[in-house]
């Protein structure tokens, strides 16, 4: 019996290499991965099976001199899972997050994801993650958008333009067939400028800067936020014209009738149950004990303004199990909070593609047992 055990390391760069960065095929991957959640093939932490992940809860203040305390953005978090279907695997992705590593010079997020073998436990790869999880997340809007996307779209707003802005807008555009036009809002103007002449010379299309969210809004048939930090970027229900698909992979504040007259989406509501379990009783309501508009849904959902039946999970639309836009006069908000099934899926694709590429370093965690 063969008692040595060996795992593949991937470094950022050959993560990359072994396609990372794919947007069309992580598209494919992350829609067969809804399917999959839609059948049910999957598990999610804690006994619920549906948690989003364990985070650290940083104080606002500590006596210990070295102990790190709340700061925007500062997320450090375990995010484990199964995924069944051809991946059939476990593991974990580590999400280590503070906005202050700008000033460091590294990226915001520090990402790395763990596979192992479901029967063993044992590695089986070790990836460095911040290309992979930006692309899969940029993905999932577009997934959104494939199914609830009216057929005509003419005009793509982003609010947004750092890292998962450009992810997402890649990935809308791998979609959405007929956009002439893109508008960019980011409070760095001359970045927005920039990322549109970007835009125009790889799509061809129109692509415009504009001077504040309203501009972006106004008249767009597709709109995806992905800003930072803790102000959320107010839209008005006036604003948003019908048959929008409002998609929100970052919050953004929305009146009481923008949640009401839309038909609302969402990545997975039993991971909001499974959050609720978590944090119900606490002041302020789920709002403010958890990032996102995600919050503000759950405490729609408890206080009986929005019913909970009502809400779509893309993973049943996906499986057959709902439908999808059903006019082109209803505006749908799809709400996502990211999943560890997403970064099993596409991590495990790129180790696929990194072992038949001949990509990454074996490394060794035993010889022997003992």
């Amino acid at each position: 019996m063969d008692e040595r055990l060996d795992f593949l390391f991937l470094t950022e760069e050959e993560a990359v290499q072994a396609g990372a960065k794919d947007m069309p095929r992580c598209i494919e991957v992350m829609d067969e991965m809804f399917s999959l959640l839609g059948q049910g093939d999957y598990l999610m932490g804690t006994p619920n099976q549906n948690a989003h992940g364990i985070k650290i809860y940083f104080p606002k203040e500590t006596p210990f001199p070295n102990m790190p305390v709340k700061g925007p953005d500062r997320r450090f978090m375990a995010l484990v899972a199964y995924l069944g279907g051809r991946f059939h695997v476990c593991g974990e992705k580590w999400y280590g997050s503070n906005i202050a590593n700008r000033e460091r010079g590294l990226p915001r997020s520090i990402l790395t994801t763990l596979l192992n073998d479901p029967d063993t436990g044992a590695p089986i790869a070790f990836l460095s993650a911040n290309a992979l999880s930006s692309t899969r997340t940029g993905a999932i809007p577009a997934v959104g958008a494939r199914y609830f996307a009216k057929n005509n779209t003419k005009v793509l707003s982003e609010i947004g333009a750092g890292v998962i802005g450009r992810a997402c807008v890649a990935a809308l555009m791998v979609v959405l067939k007929q956009v002439e036009e893109i508008r960019i809002y980011d409070i760095n103007q001359d970045a927005a400028q920039k990322y549109c002449q970007e835009l125009s010379e790889t799509y061809g299309v129109r692509a415009v800067a504009v001077e504040s969210v309203e501009a972006a809004v106004r008249g767009a048939d597709v709109i995806n936020v992905a800003t930072a930090g803790a102000v959320s970027p107010e839209i008005q229900d006036e604003w948003l014209k019908e048959g929008v698909l409002l998609t929100l992979p970052a919050s953004a504040a929305l009146s009481l009738n923008t949640m009401k007259s839309a038909r609302i989406v969402v990545d997975n509501w039993k991971m909001y149950e499974a959050y609720a379990q978590e944090l119900r009783g606490l002041p302020g309501g789920y709002a403010a004990n958890l990032s996102g508009i995600c919050g503000y849904l759950m405490d729609l959902v408890e206080g009986g303004e929005i019913p909970q039946q009502d809400i779509v999970n893309l993973g049943d639309v996906i499986a057959g199990k709902q439908e999808g836009r059903r006019d082109d006069q209803e505006r749908v908000i799809f709400i996502m909070d990211g999943m560890p099934i997403e970064d099993l899926a596409w991590g495990y694709t790129v180790y696929e593609n990194a072992k038949e590429m001949g990509l990454g370093t074996k490394l060794n965690l035993w010889e022997k047992t003992r």
